[in-house]
């Protein structure tokens, strides 16, 4: 364990990549020349825009198949465009009825607290500006893994030290400082690593004996726990604080994030998220109600069995080893996808594997249509390929056979490219690459 002001450390963390690139500590992943910051990576999302328009407008709408494991509709009632999506009343006449669903389905009571955010990433930060300010967190992920970077960030803008581990026994060392002032767990990162429930558990005894409050970061786990491995409920942990995304495992959307717990806890968070205007505003927080009203186990078991389906046709052409099985999808690491590319190029490779993972997903999309984490995310977010289909994603790409003949395709398409840094540069930020500093526009 190590304890960093404003800079995340996990005991079992690597320093640097397969290749010895150096880790940038607050994403996880090296940095490269073409993908820099997190200016290149708001240059890559503009120009996967472009790419997603030229897409749709030479093959429609259906041609664009999204496997982000993120579902952003945003499917109102005809009804709530008129008095509910309207800013001043509208919101308290839908507000119970939110606050119940909210309740529901993280397993509160009617004394919880409730709040909404406009994004998960939103109430992470204003959690972490309201409730511990100069002090410390104690972040606990699982073994290996790191918590999302809004964590880290937010505990920056706190000025507060960030004490990440994956080990309980270094929590439990942590938590005898009183200046700690939260203890967050991780129950499932963006990558699908879980933490074991009975470490889970482990860690909130921790911090209840310490008197510290717990926040659990519950994206993923919310539905997938009690769903799939017959878990409790978020609250039922024990937890003062949980939060969870409305566009993730089995939530159809809009963006955002909500929370519930300790009513004292989440209203001076709320009150911070409304200082810094991280608040959901009436229609998105009324998109919130409606999608956990439309929520069902059973269209979240049907995403598992799609993303079954990918691994296996996946697994079969890049092999076990290269192929990890997460819960709702394979994931084939940024390393790997720079390590299959340099294979079939037989040549030493001048990008870094984020990048490379990035080219990959930008010809996944431009070529068929698949659009992964890798082109869309915002900028921190996981680089690795992770492949989370919807029924209806599985439908436009042709099926699970097809789309992991179209990774094996990219990648060799791929290899193509890995020697030449001016081709990838071109690839992922389109006319900006003109525009930068010169490291961008060098290379064949």
């Amino acid at each position: 364990m190590s304890i960093l002001q404003g800079d995340p450390s996990i005991t079992a963390a690597p320093r640097s990549d397969r290749f010895g690139n150096p880790i940038d500590r607050i994403v996880g992943y090296a940095r490269g020349r073409i993908l820099s910051s997190s200016t290149d990576e708001a240059l890559k999302l503009t120009q996967t825009k472009r790419v997603i328009r030229d897409r749709i407008a030479r093959f429609g709408s259906a041609s664009i198949s999204i496997f982000t494991g993120n579902q952003r509709d945003f499917r109102l009632r005809p009804e709530d465009l008129d008095l509910l999506s309207e800013e001043w009343i509208g919101s308290a006449l839908f507000e119970p009825e939110l606050h119940a669903a909210i309740r529901a389905h993280l397993g509160g009571d009617a004394e919880s607290g409730v709040a909404v955010f406009n994004r998960t990433s939103a109430g992470m930060v204003a959690a972490m500006l309201a409730l511990v300010g100069d002090g410390s967190v104690v972040s606990f992920v699982p073994r290996g893994a790191r918590s999302h970077t809004s964590a880290a960030r937010g505990a920056a803008l706190a000025g507060a030290r960030f004490i990440e581990t994956d080990d309980l026994a270094a929590v439990e060392e942590a938590l005898a400082d009183p200046e700690v002032q939260l203890l967050l767990v991780t129950s499932v990162t963006n990558t699908l690593a879980w933490l074991p429930i009975p470490a889970l558990e482990a860690a909130v005894a921790l911090g209840r004996l310490a008197g510290v409050p717990v926040m659990l970061d519950d994206g993923y786990g919310a539905r997938l726990r009690p769903t799939l491995h017959g878990g409790p409920r978020s609250l039922a942990l024990g937890v003062d604080l949980a939060i969870s995304n409305c566009d993730k495992a089995g939530l159809e959307g809009p963006r955002a994030g909500f929370m519930a717990g300790r009513a004292d806890l989440v209203a001076r968070v709320e009150a911070k998220a409304g200082e810094l205007g991280q608040e959901a505003r009436a229609p998105i927080a009324l998109a919130v109600l409606r999608a956990l009203e439309r929520y069902s186990e059973a269209r979240l078991r049907e995403e598992v069995a799609a993303g079954l389906e990918i691994t296996a046709a996946l697994t079969a052409r890049l092999g076990a080893l290269r192929v990890r099985a997460t819960d709702i999808g394979p994931l084939v690491h940024e390393d790997d996808i720079l390590a299959i590319a340099r294979e079939r190029a037989g040549t030493r490779p001048a990008i870094v594997p984020c990048e490379a993972s990035a080219a990959l997903g930008m010809l996944l999309l431009a070529e068929n249509g698949i659009l992964t984490v890798n082109t869309s995310g915002q900028p921190g977010a996981q680089v690795s390929l992770r492949l989370k289909p919807t029924a209806e994603a599985m439908r436009r790409a042709g099926g699970a056979q097809a789309v992991a003949e179209a990774v094996d395709a990219r990648l060799t398409d791929l290899a193509a490219l890995i020697a030449a840094p001016g081709k990838v540069t071109r690839l992922l930020l389109g006319p900006a690459a003109h525009s930068c500093c010169g490291m961008h526009a060098s290379g064949a």
